[in-house]
């Protein structure tokens, strides 16, 4: 299991470089800054990806925590 987890994150890795790679060709850019604007596009998503994916996991929670209860199976309690 881990290393099929290995194995399809270094293929998210390639494919989001050769598309950052692309990217930058078709935009007109070659020689050495080719490298640098890969290298900044690649990381650059990969970074947005490290942030949007905590963020939604937060966010799909607090939905969840505003829309029920929190206690599901218990009774309600009454103030005497």
């Amino acid at each position: 299991m881990k290393r099929i987890l290995i194995l399809l994150s270094m293929a998210l890795v390639a494919a989001i470089a050769l598309f950052s790679l692309a990217i930058a060709y078709a935009g007109g850019i070659r020689g050495v800054g080719l490298l640098g604007v890969w290298f900044f596009l690649t990381f650059g998503i990969i970074i947005v990806l490290a942030q949007l994916i905590p963020a939604g996991v937060l966010l799909s929670s607090f939905i969840g925590t505003s829309f029920s209860s929190f206690r599901r199976d218990g009774l309600p309690i009454r103030a005497t």
